[in-house]
Parts: C-alpha cells; structure tokens; sequence
C-alpha cells in the first residue's frame, strides 16, 4: 500500500518500562524529533502495566533520554516533543484493558504503529488483546523484535499466530543492523562501482571474514541468554543478513521484494553443517574470568543468577560455504563473541594473491589486496594495497599503503542510528529494511542442524576462553586448516 511519506501516527510502544524503549526508541525518537522528520501529529503512547500518569511518564522519558543520548538536550526541541507523549497502563494478558488503549488511539486520523518491546512469550496476548479490540484495521502496522522464537518451529509458531490478525504487509520484523549506514551502503558500494561489480566473485575473491565483537558479558540478562545463546542471539539475525548482502546477486531493482528476493537465493544455499562436519566447520566458547580495559570480570557461570553447569554459548566460530556457482570454493568465516577486547564489527574481503612474483625481495607471496568494511565503531571503508617505497634505491621495495573513506570525518554528514532510520522506515510504510517471514524461517533451517549436531557430536564440548581473549584457541585452527589467519583488529 501506497502511503503519503510524511503521515501522522500513534506509535505505541508495549514495554515502555524495558531496557529497549529507554535504551533505544525513546533517545531515537528524540532525535528524529530534532531532525523534524516526525509529523506534527504524530504520538508516542507508552504501554505497560506501571501505574504511571502521562506526567510520570514524560519526566521518565526525559530522563532515560538524558541517560542515553550522549548529547544534551535541548529545552525547545524537548518541550516539543514531550507534548507527544501519552501512557496507557496496561496488562497485556487482560483483554479489557485494551480498551484502555482504545480510548487513547486515533483511529480515525493516525496510522497505528505497534512496537512489541516485549519478550515474545508476551506477543500472542498483544495479537489477541488488539484484535479482541479491533484494534487491527488494515492500515494499522506491527513491529517485531527477535529472537522471532528459538528454533523454526518455535518460529512458525509465532508467524502462524500473527497471520491471524495482520498480513504480511502489516508485519515489520526490525534487525537493527539493516539500518546501519555501513550496511546500507554495501548496497551501494557493490552494484555502483565497476571495480567492485566486476570483481564480486570466486575468480578474483580468495575468502571473506566477518567479525562482531563485543566487549560486554550478558548485562543482567542471564536467563534469557542462557536460553538463546550466542548462536541464535548473533548469527541467526545479523550475521546471517549481513552475510546475505555480501553474496547476493544483483537485485531487479532497490525495492524490498527484490533485494529479499536475491538474499533469499543466498540462505538457500548455504551448504548445511549437521553431525558429520560439525566439528570442523565451528566453534563455540564460554567466556572464563579475566580482564578487560585494565577492569576484572567474572566468567559466565559466575554472573548473576548464572548456574553452574551450562553448556550455553558466548562465542561462535564457523566456516560457511556457499554451493552456487559464484561463491564455490570460498570460504565465509564468521565469528562473534561476548567479553573480547574490542567492540566492533568489521567485514574484511580478501583478494586472490598475485601469481607471479616480479618483486623477489618483497614479500609478495605472503600478502592479499584487502577490502575492509568497518561497520561499527568508526564507520569507514579501507582498502589495503601494496605501494613502491620512495627511494632512490636500484629494486623496487614494497610497503603497505590504504585508501581510506571515512564517514565520521565528513562534517557535512550526519550518521543516523539504526534505530532511527527503522523507527523512520515504519512510519513511512516501508518494509525493504525489516526482515520478511521466509528469510527467518531459512535461517532457522540453516542454524537448526548446527545446534543439534552441539548437542549430539562427540568432541564437541564447550571451550572456554578468557575474558579479554579472541576466543577459544580453536577459533584460529578453523582458518588455519586453510592455511589462513583472522584479520587483526586496528
């Protein structure tokens, strides 16, 4: 459908009091505020079951927004946005208060917008309560957080139960890192470029690397982690769709049916792990005690509520093969971890070496041309290539040498958090950066047999690692059975 851009909506947001409406919406809102890309009518009405008023609500959002803007805030922009905002108390599992709600929307001249910020044993309640009522016209929307269940059945169920009440055009299911601008701009750095169009594939690309580090153990979240794992609270989502951006083929057009489209081809054919080739394609870690930044933190079974006896994940390794034509015989290594030493998130793209060497006093047979994608902190984009040293010396002498795009370095521009842009995007009725039903199911398909074969496979057990460490040991066996390394951090 069709929508006018700039329309005025009532976002409401189920688990106003949770970590991700202070963390994330509330300080994203205010931003897009500040940017005035919010119609003049537009609401934001927080729901849950605090018993708050619409002034204990508003001082709460200001300050969760002063905890986590990092900038101050400005009395006018404030003044204007904090008239947006509305409080529903609301139990979710009682279907009359919904027509609480009821009495606040307006359904007559707002798009609603339904944010579920909320576990999602919570969202068949939510989907119930809304249509129980009739709360769920046709133009209204509903925004999804993950995990979208722990498995692909758990998954299906889910999707089945949603499909009751909204259709698929209703539904935004929200991976933040599809609103990055590094990852946006793959899009563009790919199909807008002759140097990268062209040489997109098995005959000039050796392997790619990606990489998304976390300084952070679990931040109190540990029942919940201790049921997801790193494997599904990582790789399942965000690596998997940047990993489907990376090896796409080139879409029909910038449209979200056809970029999911070609994303889809790509989970499609990743060549499945299962018992037997288990153990030599991944690799999954727990974290142990250790230091980082120069400050001591416990292990993952000495964290808060932590038992014992887990076998739960923290970090995760693993080899990835692509069986199409365009990416056989290269290798995708992907990794991500809690407690490593650096936050970040990079996609390093290595280059075939060159085949004969002219330079026989350089190291030429040793090195690779480098793309690298820097998606956080620092966005940037890096290629390392080899150089002549100056010199008046009689043979050439070789020496690294970048090129180097920097985003944050460009006064003119503005980086938009991910939040934002995907807050934005739902307003507007956009779904080409939200994930569709059929892109998480595949992935299901993929990570599924993994985790089982975890659980069945000999030899398999979890290694620990260090707190401040780049994971287990075996993280660098994966690659150097290829006779490859990690990309160093810098």
């Amino acid at each position: 459908m069709i929508i006018e851009i700039n329309q005025a909506c009532d976002l409401v947001i189920f688990g106003a009091k949770g970590d991700l409406s202070k963390r994330k919406l509330l300080p994203a809102l205010y931003k897009l505020e500040k940017l005035n890309k919010i119609h003049k009518n537009t609401r934001i009405i927080g729901a849950g079951r605090a018993d708050w008023n619409i002034q204990e609500y508003i001082k709460i959002a200001k300050t969760a927004i002063k905890s986590f803007l990092n900038e101050k805030i400005d009395d006018i922009i404030w003044k204007k946005f904090s008239t947006r905002l509305y409080f529903c108390n609301i139990d979710v599992y009682e279907k009359l208060h919904f027509f609480r709600l009821k009495k606040i929307l307006n359904q007559k001249k707002n798009i609603i917008i339904y944010y579920c910020a909320m576990p999602p044993n919570t969202l068949h309640s939510i989907f119930i309560g809304l249509k129980n009522a009739s709360l769920n016209p046709d133009s209204s929307r509903i925004i999804l957080e993950k995990p979208l269940g722990v498995c692909l059945e758990s998954s299906k169920k889910i999707n089945n139960q949603i499909s009751k009440y909204f259709t698929e055009s209703q539904i935004f299911r929200i991976d933040h890192y599809l609103g990055k601008e590094s990852i946006l701009n793959l899009i563009a750095l790919r199909f807008s470029n002759s140097l990268f169009f062209h040489n997109w594939n098995n005959e000039i690309i050796d392997h790619i690397q990606i990489t998304v580090s976390e300084e952070v153990g679990i931040e109190g979240r540990w029942n919940y982690f201790n049921n997801t794992g790193q494997m599904k609270d990582m790789v399942q989502n965000h690596i998997l769709q940047i990993l489907t951006i990376i090896a796409m083929d080139q879409p029909e057009s910038i449209t979200s049916e056809s970029i999911k489209a070609e994303k889809l081809k790509i989970l499609r054919c990743l060549k499945s792990i299962s018992n037997h080739n288990v153990n030599t394609h991944t690799v999954r870690g727990q974290y142990s005690s250790g230091t980082i930044k120069g400050k001591n933190v416990p292990s993952y079974i000495k964290e808060e509520d932590a038992k014992k006896n887990s076998q739960t994940e923290t970090f995760v390794a693993i080899k990835v093969n692509i069986d199409n034509k365009k990416w056989f015989g290269v290798p995708f290594y992907l990794r991500t971890g809690k407690r490593l030493p650096h936050k970040y998130s990079e996609i390093v793209v290595f280059f075939k070496k060159i085949p004969v060497n002219l330079f026989k006093n350089s190291n030429l047979q040793e090195f690779q041309n480098k793309l690298i994608l820097r998606l956080e902190p620092n966005e940037n984009i890096k290629i390392e290539f080899l150089n002549k040293r100056p010199g008046l010396d009689q043979e050439y002498k070789l020496e690294n040498s970048y090129l180097k795009s920097n985003y944050s370095k460009k006064k003119s521009i503005n980086l938009i958090d991910a939040y934002e842009r995907l807050l934005l995007e739902s307003m507007r009725g956009i779904q080409s950066l939200f994930v569709s039903r059929e892109e998480i199911e595949e992935s299901w398909k993929w990570i599924d047999p993994i985790v089982e074969a975890w659980k069945k496979t000999k030899n398999n057990e979890i290694q620990l690692y260090k707190s401040g460490t780049w994971g287990p040991e075996n993280s660098n066996l994966l690659l150097s059975r290829d006779n490859r390394v990690w990309y160093e951090f810098n």
